[in-house]
């Protein structure tokens, strides 16, 4: 039973609308195209089984793996949830 001005469906519409837009982030972050041979970070050579594992891969593991820190730590969502800015 909704209270107030929500629908009944408004707390499921918005966490499906969160985890659709976390599904899109993450699917437009996915390499596209021909793998690359040099990283185009740092220029470091880019390992052949890499390249086959990931289809248009365009960094070395170790700068994919500071990339992946720097996008968790700017990823945008309120893990705390919502109640604080309800409350409002």
């Amino acid at each position: 039973m909704a209270t107030g001005w929500a629908g009944d469906g408004a707390v499921q519409e918005q966490i499906d609308a969160t985890v659709n837009d976390a599904i899109a982030r993450a699917r437009s972050r996915l390499p596209r195209g021909e793998s690359l041979v040099r990283c185009e970070a740092c220029d470091a050579p880019i390992p052949e089984a890499r390249r086959k594992a990931i289809p248009g891969v365009r960094l070395c593991v170790p700068c994919q793996e500071a990339d992946d820190a720097e996008q968790a730590a700017f990823s945008g969502y309120n893990r705390r949830g919502s109640k604080d800015s309800q409350l409002r």
